[in-house]
Parts: C-alpha cells; sequence; structure tokens
C-alpha cells in the first residue's frame, strides 16, 4: 500500500488504495461508529464492546489491525488476519470490517469511511512509545467511552493455555446464574450470578443491540444422559482409554444410557420461529470460538438459504406476504446451537479443555449473526427423547461437520440419520482452525507468548498510570470550569 503522512503523522493510503472500498471519502454521519482492535481470538470481550458500541448510533464499521502492527506494538498475534477479519465480520453488531487499519487511531481513517465517533473500552492501550492509541481522537472530541468487559481478554485466555489452568470450569451454569455456586459470600455469588444473567441477555439481543433476538435456554438432564451415549450402533474400537481420560469414565461411556426427555427451561426470550422458517440443530463445544466454528455456522445458513431459494422464498411475492404478516423480512433458518457442559469436554479432551467455560462460549455463540437460539447444557450425544422434544419441535436437519480429534465407539448422530435429518457440511477453507490448533499455535511459540505476557504485564502498568494521569486531569478541568463560574 503506498501512503503519505499527514501533518499529525498519521499515515494515510493514496487515492484508490484504501483496504476495502469505498475509494472515495464517505459522508460522516453521527449514527455511523467506529471500534478497532486486534481482535485476536473472537471471544466474548470483544463483542461487548461491538455491543456497546452499536447501542450508541445505527451502524458499526470495526477496523481490524494488521499482523505487522500488532506485532510492532504488542507482540504476535494467534489468529491470522483473515481469521481475525472472518470473526469480526461474524458478529451480528458489526456492518462491515475494515482490516489493516492503523495501530494508532486516524481521524483521516475514520472521516474517510464516514464516521464520527470512535468508541472504546475505559482502559488504555498504548503503541510502541507508551503513548495513548487514542490521542488524535480525544482531542478532536470524537471519542466515547464504554464499559471493558470484566474477567476476559485475550491475555487471560493465552494464560490458561501456558499455565494449563482448571479454575475457570463453571459446575452447573444454572446454579452460578442463580448464585448457589461460584466464589464469595452469599450476597458476592446472588451480585455475580444477576450479572452473569444480564449480560446473556444483553448478548442475546438483535443486530441494533436494543432489541429481543435469540432465544436462550438450558437443558436439565442427567449427568449420564449429558456425556454418555444414548444410541446402541457401535463401530469397532479398540477399547483403550483416550490419552488424558481415566479408563473408568472411558468404559462408562461404552454402554449405552437411558434415554432422557429432559426439561427444557427457556432463560431469554428472542424473537422465535417465524412462519415458514425451518429449524437446524447443530452442537459442540464451540471452545475459543473461532473462524472454524465461524465458517462451519454460516455454510449450514447458506445450505439452508439455497434449499429456501429452491422452493421460492426469495420471490418478491412471498417476500411480501412475510412483510405484511409479520412487519418484516426474514430469513428462512433458524439456527439453533447446542453448548455442552465444561465437564462434558474435560471428559472427553481431557487436559484444561475447554479454555472457555460454558457461560463464555455461549456468549460467543450468543453474538454471531448465523445463530438465533442457544441451548446450554446440550447432550454430547443425541437422543430421539432430545430431538422430538425441542423447544421447536424436531429440527428439520442436524448439522455437523468433519470430527477426528476423539475415536468413538459408537455415532453421537444415530438418532438424527435414522431420523432422516442428518446432514453433514464438507471440510471448508478454515476446517482446521479450532481449538487444539490455536493451542498448538501457542505451544510452538510459547517463548515468543510468554514474552507477550511479560511485556503486557509491564505495560498495563505504564498504561494504568496513563489511564490515572487522564482522569486528573478531567478532574483538574471541572475543577477550573467550577471555579470560573462560581460553582
Amino acid at each position: 500500500m503506498i501512503r503519505r503522512q499527514s501533518a499529525k503523522g498519521e499515515w494515510i493510503p493514496s487515492e484508490g488504495k484504501w483496504p476495502v472500498d469505498p475509494q472515495e471519502d464517505v459522508e460522516i454521519d453521527k449514527g455511523r461508529i467506529w471500534v478497532d482492535g486486534c481482535f485476536d481470538f473472537s471471544h466474548h470481550g470483544h463483542a461487548g464492546a461491538m455491543l456497546q458500541a452499536r447501542q450508541l448510533g445505527t451502524e458499526l464499521l470495526v477496523g481490524v489491525h494488521s499482523d505487522e502492527a500488532i506485532l510492532e506494538n504488542k507482540g504476535p498475534t494467534v489468529m491470522r488476519l483473515d481469521e481475525r477479519v472472518t470473526a469480526v465480520e461474524a458478529c451480528r453488531w458489526a456492518t462491515r470490517a475494515i482490516p489493516k487499519a492503523p495501530y494508532v487511531t486516524s481521524l483521516p481513517w475514520i472521516s474517510h469511511y464516514g464516521c464520527w465517533y470512535v468508541v472504546h473500552g475505559d482502559d488504555i492501550t498504548s503503541d510502541s512509545s507508551g503513548q495513548d492509541c487514542y490521542r488524535y481522537v480525544k482531542a478532536a472530541g470524537r471519542f466515547k467511552v464504554v464499559k471493558r468487559t470484566p474477567g476476559i481478554s485475550t491475555t487471560d485466555l493465552v494464560g490458561r493455555m501456558l499455565l494449563c489452568t482448571k479454575t475457570h470450569f463453571i459446575q452447573s451454569l444454572e446454579k452460578r446464574l442463580a448464585g448457589e455456586e461460584g466464589p464469595g459470600g452469599e450476597d458476592e455469588r446472588k451480585e455475580a450470578g444477576a450479572q452473569m444473567t444480564q449480560r446473556i441477555k444483553d448478548y442475546a439481543t438483535d443486530a441494533t443491540g436494543l432489541a429481543p433476538g435469540c432465544d436462550v435456554w438450558y437443558w436439565h438432564a442427567s449427568r449420564p444422559a449429558k456425556y454418555r451415549r444414548t444410541t446402541t450402533s457401535q463401530t469397532p474400537s479398540s477399547g483403550a482409554p483416550r490419552p488424558g481420560t481415566s479408563r473408568t469414565l472411558t468404559e462408562g461411556t461404552n454402554a449405552a444410557v437411558k434415554e432422557e426427555k429432559g426439561n427444557f427451561h427457556q432463560l431469554v426470550e428472542g424473537k422465535g420461529v417465524r412462519p415458514g422458517q425451518t429449524v437446524a440443530y447443530v452442537d459442540g463445544g464451540w471452545d475459543l470460538f473461532s473462524s472454524g466454528h465461524i465458517e462451519f455456522l454460516r455454510l449450514v445458513t447458506q445450505t439452508e438459504e439455497d434449499a429456501a431459494k429452491e422452493r421460492g422464498w426469495y420471490t418478491e411475492e412471498a417476500k411480501q406476504q412475510r412483510i405484511e404478516q409479520s412487519g418484516a423480512d426474514y430469513g428462512p433458518v433458524f439456527v439453533v446451537a447446542g453448548i455442552h457442559d465444561d465437564e462434558v469436554i474435560n471428559h472427553w479432551k481431557g487436559v484444561n479443555y475447554p479454555i472457555m467455560n460454558i457461560f463464555e462460549r455461549g456468549l460467543c455463540v450468543l453474538q454471531c449473526k448465523y445463530v438465533d437460539a442457544v441451548v446450554f447444557g446440550a447432550p454430547f450425544s443425541i437422543s430421539k427423547a432430545f430431538l422430538t422434544t425441542m423447544p421447536y419441535g424436531t429440527p428439520s436437519a442436524v448439522y455437523h461437520g468433519v470430527t477426528s480429534f476423539m475415536p468413538l465407539s459408537y455415532d453421537p448422530y444415530a438418532p438424527a440419520k435414522t431420523l432422516g435429518i442428518y446432514k453433514e457440511i464438507a471440510n471448508h477453507s478454515f476446517q482446521n482452525v479450532n481449538a487444539g490448533e490455536i493451542v498448538q499455535r501457542i505451544m510452538k511459540s510459547r517463548a515468543a507468548y510468554e514474552e507477550r505476557q511479560r511485556i503486557k504485564g509491564e505495560k498495563g502498568v505504564t498504561e494504568e498510570a496513563e489511564k490515572r494521569r487522564q482522569e486528573l486531569q478531567r478532574e483538574q478541568s471541572r475543577r477550573e470550569v467550577e471555579r470560573q463560574f462560581g460553582l
């Protein structure tokens, strides 16, 4: 990219060299909001920032820094630029992603794309020289602050991988939400549970971030029904336990358990299934929710949309009929995503998987625009009883991709195949991007990431000092105004 430098030292692409269209300057709209960042792992902290930013306007443009800029200012990325852009574009609150956005937020860049305000969390982000990355937009009065999502960051997740901790696991999400489990005293647990419940409701909103969107459910059933097989269909197996899994638990999965209907409890009421929509069910751990998961979900949606096109869903007559009946048009598919409990994933994968607990993984799935409902506590091995008693009735399709991380002595999707509703998504360009791959990337470059963690800790001290300095400056300015007007 050929660049020229502005008077303030900001780099600006030459005419026709902007990373994505439009190439001509866009008229500024104060409802068009800009956020930017590394977005390394699409964790729920990133989504929370985009949600709050979207609530402040009508459109949200998301600048994504290049791998090179991040390396220079922060350290090595775990995810490539194309993987990070894919994650950002899948967020239901993002209007579009702008790749290769400058690390130090530039007024010419945000103005070119028609944005007036830049939104960022209440923490300080500094460049390689230790200066505030938002100094230019702050000086111009075009900066707005939102609350930083507590308890999660890329640095936290990398730390979990390097240290192999399990302290983030949640034994029972529903009990945690009710304040019956978790650290601290009774009052602290109830307060934490209320905050977690509210966050689920926030992430279950629609594309505006202000109205109901996703349905959220919790499935009650016995522990054996959640992580053991519920089908008698078998394939040959060596019978040896997986590395990192005890023989007792492994042997316990070789015998089918009695099917359970269980009980679906609704946590959040969203838009629900609308007339004519087909219901597609998908399930998984969704750990370190990334481009591999996202591309799978996109392909599920695309497959159903292609089928709907064949049956005339997109004709003008059909569209007008939906608008007359419902007040707005909508898509032909309703995707329900089942999410396994922490103990279920750890039982099958061992070590300290999942890296994200069920609450964190659920928020990641909820923010994805290809998902319409979430079922927490979904079984690893789906049964006919589970499928036929789902809140929306038996789904029209159960989708799955190619899984190779574990040798199984049975088929978890045999009931769906028996019902004739099983469909498989073929391999895709992000097929191998999953939690295991991401952890391997970290481990292969462990020294570099440990150095990143050390630098992040040192920068944290500097950034906290800068944050305090800015707070004192604001307080001093307020007092000067009060003295001036005798307040």
